[in-house]
């Protein structure tokens, strides 16, 4: 089984794309193609991101998922007139918490960064990136990365390195061993060793 999901932002679609990458690693029988449309922050960029998702919809032939987190209320209405399913981020909570706390809110977009608890807020997304760019051996530059989660597939490394990064600003990166890793009882390729070597001995 496979899908099209689309992480749809007026911002650079990180949170979007990590909260649903958190959803999607609960449906591990399902192959999911993930596109990233950031800054959907006007009606031109808004019906354009439609008509990818109606798209994606007629070859997949099936709807695609679309997580989004757009703030503007005109918009978000634009992207879920879509054919896509759409999982709105910002409307599942925003009325719970209005009725909670008593006030309506003022949407603005990368209102986030301003929050005290997000004084590392770059730092986190940078991590985030560096997470998602270094997935189960996408890239294997390694040099930056503060750690390296090396294991069979479906044993948790994304997830891992997602929550490090987002909790902690880790740049952390995952690489998948194969069977022929296994018989060779050693590290994956040359270049992945000296990595390992000159971080251990730094």
């Amino acid at each position: 089984m496979s899908r099209t999901v689309f992480y749809v932002s007026d911002g650079t679609a990180i949170t979007s794309e990590t909260l649903g990458h958190a959803l999607l690693t609960q449906f591990s029988q399902v192959d999911f193609t993930q596109v990233r449309i950031p800054f959907v922050d006007d009606e031109d960029s808004a019906f354009k991101a439609v008509g990818q998702i109606n798209a994606a919809g007629k070859k997949d032939k099936a709807p695609p998922i679309v997580i989004n987190t757009i703030v503007d209320k005109d918009l978000s209405k634009v992207i879920h007139n879509s054919a896509g399913i759409v999982l709105d981020l910002f409307a599942t909570f925003l009325d719970t918490l209005e009725s909670a706390l008593g006030v309506e809110p003022q949407p603005i977009v990368g209102r986030t960064h301003g929050l005290k608890d997000f004084d590392r807020y770059e730092d986190r997304m940078e991590a985030t990136n560096f997470a998602l760019n270094h997935d189960d051996g996408e890239s294997i530059e390694f040099e930056k990365a503060d750690l390296i989660l090396v294991g069979v597939s479906r044993s948790g490394k994304t997830p891992t390195c997602l929550y490090m990064a987002l909790h902690y600003g880790v740049k952390a990166a995952n690489y998948p061993l194969t069977e022929d890793d296994l018989h060779a009882l050693r590290l994956p390729t040359r270049h992945f060793y000296d990595v390992i070597n000159a971080r251990s001995s730094a």
